[in-house]
């Protein structure tokens, strides 16, 4: 069905009047290219009858564009004092409403009772694997996830299993696919970042890749092995679970894992191995 696309904010404008900075330790780099966001709406196949849950709108430019196509727009600002200016730019959208909060403090349920909604985020890539598992282990559970982050940590969240793996890949890999959509170059954002941008799409599966009640135990044990990048697997997982060098030897060996091996180069099914073992055996004496 067509669709009124929203007029552009002039972002440097608005936050003048407002007496807003852009604030560096928030990621925030307004996205005001309405191409780009008319574009990222697309790519997260918004649809009349879906309801669209969205993580740092800043100052409203792509919740307006969502609230164009979607049936209803939750909006998670953390920041307290752009609200005024983001109640300002949404003025004459009735079906969005802004929630002044921090996502990871507040569960789902609060803020959205709609099943498969829509997740959509322009977040700093530091925050990107709490999020997620924030959202994905409680109910409701979205449907997928568009997210707008720095192109390099887009490029390493969606590179192949076992090549050159990061614990934020890992983290994400373990719930859904992602995938890039779409690149963002730094000019499109007021002020522009150092970096470009890329969209990245994850299609959620039904369940995770490791059951949910070893979920806490997965985390740990891939904490553990990302935590000194530079060691083999051996090394890394005895000072991140605290055990004596044999035992961990013996760990690996027990899932047929080489102890010599780096944490990047594991795929999720050893992953999935290591931590069944792990959760069995948790008494050292048991290894």
């Amino acid at each position: 069905m067509p669709h009124t696309i929203p007029p552009p904010i002039n972002t440097a404008a608005l936050l003048q009047k407002h007496g807003l900075r852009p604030k560096k330790k928030l990621g925030q780099n307004f996205l005001q290219d309405p191409n780009i966001l008319e574009k990222i709406v697309e790519l997260a196949e918004v649809s009349e009858e879906d309801t669209v849950l969205e993580i740092g709108p800043g100052l409203g430019s792509l919740t307006r564009h969502l609230a164009a196509r979607a049936k209803k727009v939750f909006a998670v600002e953390i920041d307290s004092w752009i609200i005024p200016a983001l109640e300002t730019s949404l003025s004459g959208y009735a079906n969005t409403k802004v929630i002044n909060k921090d996502i990871l403090q507040i569960a789902p349920s609060e803020i959205i009772s709609a099943p498969n909604y829509l997740v959509v985020a322009n977040i700093p890539y530091y925050i990107t694997s709490a999020i997620i598992r924030h959202l994905l282990e409680n109910e409701p559970r979205p449907h997928r996830l568009i997210l707008t982050i720095q192109k390099e940590v887009a490029e390493r969240i969606c590179a192949p299993e076992g090549k050159k793996m990061s614990l934020l890949a890992l983290s994400i890999q373990v719930y859904g696919k992602p995938e890039i959509v779409g690149k963002i170059p730094a000019g499109a954002f007021y002020p522009p970042p150092k970096t470009d941008s890329a969209v990245i799409r994850i299609s959620l599966y039904d369940e995770p890749r490791i059951p949910t009640a070893l979920l806490d135990d997965f985390f740990r044990i891939a904490k553990a092995g990302f935590s000194q990048k530079r060691k083999n697997l051996r090394n890394a997982l005895s000072a991140g679970l605290r055990l004596p060098k044999e035992k961990t030897e013996a760990l690996l060996h027990n899932t047929e894992i080489d102890p010599h091996r780096r944490a990047e180069t594991l795929n999720l099914e050893e992953w999935g191995k290591l931590t069944k073992e792990w959760s069995e055996k948790k008494n050292p004496d048991k290894l």
